[in-house]
């Protein structure tokens, strides 16, 4: 079966990128630079604003995005994602325009058996605190941003709900654009790949008030995919970063035995 191709520029380097999904048995892993880097927890080796797997003398970064598209269509396994370039493409800096290439996948395979947890778990990571309490799949994230058209917002659902957040963008506040930059990241950072908070408010009409914290909870579900298998049990994340997630995935992994949640993957 033909892959779909897709093509655009990396957010952090301005790279060219260009990717195509292939459906084959195993973990869900990426393909670049001749070295496969499964996606687990274990394998990320940076999060400076964005999620980076590495393997010897390889680095690919930006993966949360199309993660998230890949879990909200039920994908925890059975693809290989090939890519040329350092990092996938921003887009138009949210998981949306994955839908359609994910969907050309075809109808995924069984989902694994969840992590399951008997007791509630509480943890924090720098600013970040993690509270996962037992009980039916949701996730609620709150941000706190000092710039004005941010503030404090919240958002919640189950996985019905997930599909509705692919479409949130990246941000950044002004000042932050002006620090990236000028120590020079964000070169594919242009008008349509992604929002920037300035003095007289974001760069593009929002989609949703709310849409920065919704796309907090893009970045989480995109990392979490990393766990290879849903986390069964009702998770709220504080002040969420990359860093602290994968920080969370690595301390349950150690630390819990999840009961009946059969071999892993």
């Amino acid at each position: 079966m033909s892959a779909t191709v897709v093509e655009g520029v990396g957010l952090n380097t301005g790279s060219p990128a260009r990717v195509w999904l292939h459906r084959a048995e195993g973990p869900m892993r990426f393909r670049t630079g001749g070295c496969e880097l499964i996606a687990r927890p274990e394998a990320v080796v940076a999060t400076r604003r964005c999620t980076v797997l590495g393997g010897p003398g390889t680095e690919l970064a930006m993966v949360e995005h199309l993660l998230a598209a890949l879990r909200v269509a039920g994908f925890w396994s059975g693809v290989v994602v090939e890519v040329e370039g350092p990092e996938l493409p921003v887009l138009d800096g949210s998981a949306g325009p994955w839908r359609e290439p994910v969907a050309a996948l075809g109808a995924p395979p069984e989902a694994p058996a969840p992590l399951t947890f008997a007791a509630p778990a509480d943890f924090s990571h720098g600013e970040t605190r993690f509270q996962l309490t037992p009980g039916a799949e949701s996730l609620g994230v709150e941000v706190d941003y000092p710039h004005p058209a941010i503030g404090r917002q919240s958002w919640r659902g189950g996985p019905e709900s997930f599909d509705a957040l692919l479409d949130a963008r990246t941000f950044a506040t002004l000042e932050e654009y002006r620090a990236l930059r000028a120590a020079g990241g964000l070169r594919g950072a242009e008008e349509g790949r992604g929002i920037v908070f300035g003095d007289e408010g974001p760069s593009a009409p929002l989609r949703w008030p709310d849409e920065p914290a919704r796309h907090k909870a893009l970045d989480a579900i995109g990392d979490l995919a990393l766990l290879g298998r849903p986390l069964l049990g009702s998770l709220t994340i504080e002040r969420g970063s990359h860093a602290a997630h994968v920080a969370f995935m690595l301390q349950l992994l150690a630390h819990h035995t999840p009961p009946n949640s059969g071999p892993s993957s």
